[in-house]
């Protein structure tokens, strides 16, 4: 079993409230990323998008849920795969704050093991890929 690790960084002029409601909200976040993305049992917090929510990632049988484990309105998200996956010990940590010039920077890393040998190479690469891809959408969708 190998660990992976994916970081993205990026810096952003677009407020930080407006960059953290876009990754916090899973349908908007499935429209940056290019995915089907469902809530599908709400926080019990003030924001349904909070601790203890769950967004369904995918279509049918090729679908995960993930479950957000921790929520600083502006500030962090953290979130785990919680459901039947082709990796274990996912930990998904989304990091906002404010640079010196007033933009925003948004730390987002993602670790996990893989269960079939060599499998998480080629998760690793696609995930990456993909959120990479759609991270450079913030600017038009937040």
């Amino acid at each position: 079993m190998a660990s992976y690790t994916i970081e993205i960084n990026e810096t952003f002029d677009v407020p930080r409230t407006r960059v953290f409601a876009l990754f916090a909200d899973h349908h908007r976040f499935g429209k940056m990323i290019g995915a089907p993305v469902k809530r599908i049992k709400d926080s019990d917090q003030a924001d349904p998008n909070g601790v203890g929510s769950v967004r369904k990632i995918g279509i049918g049988p090729l679908s995960l849920e993930e479950t957000v484990l921790g929520f600083e309105p502006d500030s962090l998200i953290e979130y785990a795969i919680t459901s039947l996956s082709p990796i274990k010990n996912h930990l998904g940590r989304i990091r906002f704050s404010d640079t010196q010039e007033g933009q925003t920077r948004v730390q987002y890393t993602i670790t996990f093991d893989d269960i079939v040998p060599f499998s998480g190479k080629v998760v690793s690469s696609a995930l990456e890929h993909g959120l990479r891809r759609g991270i450079r959408q913030v600017p038009k969708l937040a």
